[in-house]
């Protein structure tokens, strides 16, 4: 009988010499060539099995035998929903009953993967339903791999053809999760073949996690949720700038931009009435002229809840031409996947959620500045 995957080795979670030398060592007590270990690499890294079960070219003795002595952190596919723009989201149940989401984006000649490194968030953003739905626990990093391998698997079984991109830009904060997500940065780029310039980590601006990013030799990309540009506004739009307020913040980027090829990305969802007006244009565009950057003015998703809309198209335009009047390089991004509550800021996994003490202070001080 096989084992509680907790008392067995995830091999999803081990970087792959690892994980050879663990199968190397099983096979050989067993008294079985060292071929075997090829044979499971390729329906880790290359067929994505789910089950030891589907690995057919080994005997179904050693198939049980691998069942006792490992895991795979493989999650159960509970939905696949399908947006009109051909965004897909797929919802997954990992071990232990906590339910995340991953999306895939088609564009162009494109795939891009958003993967999930916490089931909820703890960062409680005010314009995002995760972190409305509060902070359960962190994922391992064989189950955040499990999400690319899931993911491929379906696209490859729907004729969607293969994930070029990744963006850590799921449900959670990715550098809350050192111990899950730098692993699966390694797995990622090591094991599966993604290049580290299509892998992109996003953040509400955790420092720490964003000088451990500079410090690696990989040219992974970062991407900065700002949201606004001085700290009284972005304290409650995103509460951790209290504890790492902006010229921190800088301190850290320019920490990562001067560790060579690596691209930033500051991600601004625009919220009419909030923080879209031409002076806090012009205040982001004297912020952020120091880095060779790219900005995302996203428009607000709606969630459940607030009564915010998003920048109406003629201010975001607006906007974006005060960046590019300054030199900085400003993309509207289409949202995508609304239908089906895959946008930016929408995941929520289908749990309840009420608003967050941040966002019920930002209505207030609002409200008070109108009157």
């Amino acid at each position: 009988m096989t084992r509680d995957a907790e008392t067995t080795v995830d091999l999803l979670g081990l970087l792959p010499e690892e994980a050879e030398a663990r199968l190397l060592e099983h096979f050989h007590a067993r008294g079985e060539r060292a071929y075997r270990v090829r044979q499971v690499r390729a329906w880790l890294y290359e067929r994505d099995a789910a089950a030891f079960e589907e690995m057919t070219d080994l005997p179904a003795r050693e198939r049980h035998a691998l069942a006792e002595a490992f895991s795979l952190a493989a999650p159960a596919l509970v939905q696949a929903a399908r947006s009109a723009d051909g965004t897909v989201k797929h919802l997954w149940r990992l071990g232990d009953g906590e339910l995340v989401e991953s999306v895939l984006i088609p564009a162009d000649n494109r795939l891009t993967l958003c993967i999930s490194s916490q089931a909820g968030c703890a960062m409680a953003c005010v314009f995002c339903a995760t972190g409305w739905s509060g902070y359960r626990r962190q994922l391992s990093a064989g189950e955040i791999v499990a999400q690319f391998r899931g993911a491929r698997r379906w696209a490859r079984e729907n004729g969607r053809g293969p994930i070029t991109n990744i963006v850590f830009m799921g449900m959670g904060e990715p550098l809350m999760n050192p111990k899950g997500v730098f692993p699966a940065l390694t797995l990622l780029n090591q094991a599966y073949g993604v290049g580290a310039r299509r892998i992109t980590v996003s953040t509400v601006g955790v420092v720490p996690g964003i000088r451990e990013l500079a410090r690696r030799p990989e040219q992974f990309r970062l991407a900065v949720s700002l949201h606004a540009p001085n700290h009284e506004l972005r304290q409650r739009i995103v509460p951790i700038e209290r504890k790492h307020p902006i010229p921190e913040l800088l301190e850290a980027l320019r920490e990562f931009e001067a560790a060579g090829g690596r691209r930033i990305t500051f991600e601004y969802t625009m919220i009419d009435g909030v923080n879209d007006s031409p002076a806090l244009a012009r205040e982001l565009a004297d912020l952020i002229g120091q880095f060779q950057a790219h900005v995302n003015l996203i428009p607000y998703n709606p969630i459940p809840g607030p009564p915010w809309r998003p920048s109406p198209p003629q201010r975001l335009r607006a906007f974006a031409a005060t960046l590019h009047a300054r030199g900085i390089e400003a993309t509207v991004r289409e949202p995508r996947g609304r239908d089906i509550a895959a946008a930016c800021g929408q995941l929520r996994a289908e749990h309840e959620t009420s608003p967050p003490r941040p966002f019920l202070q930002l209505q207030q001080a609002l409200a008070g500045s109108a009157g």
